[in-house]
Formats: C-alpha cells, structure tokens, sequence
C-alpha cells in the first residue's frame, strides 16, 4: 500500500519525475556519453533492462489473462475491465517492444511460470469465483506494475523508457483502482449471497 502511495505521488508530480530522467547515478560501466554525463541515445543499465523484461511479462499476462477472462466471466463490468486490460496493455506492449528493439534488449515471448500458474488456476474456476479470482490477480499485478514503473522512472537511465514508465503510471494506479472496486463490489454480493436464507 505504501509503495503504491509513493508511485501515485511520482504520478501527480511529473516535474520531480522528469528532473531524473537519464539517471547519471545509475549508468552502466560500458555506457557511451552523448556529452559527458548524458548517456548517447538507447543506452541502458541494469535497471532499464530488468524493468523492460518484467514489465513485458506482466503486460503479455495482461492481454491473455484478459481475453480469457472476456470470454469466460458474465458479470458486464468485469468483460469491459477486462477488454480494456486487452487494449490499454496490448498498446503499452507494443510500444515497450518497439524501445526495447532500439536499445536492443531482448524480451521474453511466452508467460513466465508465475502467470502461467495464474492461468492454469483460473481456467479450473467458473461464474463468481472466477471472477473474485480473476481480479485479486488483476489488484496484485497492477500493485507490482505501478511499483516497476516507479522504479525505472527514480533508476533506470533510458530516457525513453523513463518516460514510457511516467506515463504509463497513471494508467496502471487507475488500473488497480478499477479491480479493487470491482472486486470489493463482487466480494460483497458473494458475502450477501452466502448470507441469505437457503429457500426450501
């Protein structure tokens, strides 16, 4: 919740964020300077190469854990959440890729074992516990996104991946807002359900 907190205040003070971009306190021993430093263009340390390749597999889980869940859930408002997870982080992916290409970083094309196990343990779930199951994924994975991005926007020294993280941030925080809601909302009818008098 704390790191959450820290990666909305980085969100709501672009001027902070902006003033590290290129990190010089982060530069890689190989880098090549541009003017002594400022890093050339599509250099990358450590950080910005981690960031890239955990933030890609969690964006390819996004899109398959969305279309699965588009086609399977009944409830209205978790289809749209989850179309909107398809097309917010298929564009993100495609635009993480096309940086990652310049600076040649290489990305993983297939789920990581963890979101494979998500997936393997959503496809057993149907109606309602889906759903619930579905989102508290959703409200971990967006956790652990906006804390990435608020960390390569304070480490990492790609410019260009600094900024996709700045302004990406927003987007992820209203992410998890939207899953905590919907799964607060859904945890609720499933508590009243449970509650109610069985009819004979």
């Amino acid at each position: 919740m704390r790191a959450v907190a820290v990666a909305f205040t980085l969100a709501l003070s672009p001027c902070c964020a902006l003033a590290q971009l290129g990190n010089p306190a982060g530069l890689a021993p190989d880098t090549r300077m541009k003017k002594p430093g400022v890093p050339a263009p599509n250099q990358t340390n450590y950080q910005d190469r981690l960031f890239a390749r955990l933030v890609t597999a969690g964006g390819m889980a996004e899109v398959e854990l969305g279309r699965l869940a588009a086609g399977r859930t009944n409830h209205d408002g978790v289809r749209q959440f989850a179309k909107r997870m398809v097309d917010d982080h298929g564009k993100a992916n495609e635009q993480l890729r096309s940086m990652a290409d310049k600076s040649k970083i290489p990305l993983p094309d297939e789920l990581d074992p963890d979101h494979q196990k998500i997936r393997a343990d959503l496809e057993k779930q149907d109606g309602a516990a889906f759903d619930l199951a579905y989102l508290a994924a959703q409200v971990l994975d967006h956790q652990k996104t906006a804390q990435l991005l608020a960390w390569e926007i304070g480490s990492g020294e790609d410019p260009e991946l600094q900024h996709f993280a700045s302004d990406n941030l927003p987007k992820v925080l209203e992410h998890l807002d939207m899953a905590r809601t919907l799964h607060a909302e859904l945890a609720g009818q499933a508590s009243l359900a449970a509650d109610a008098p069985k009819s004979k």
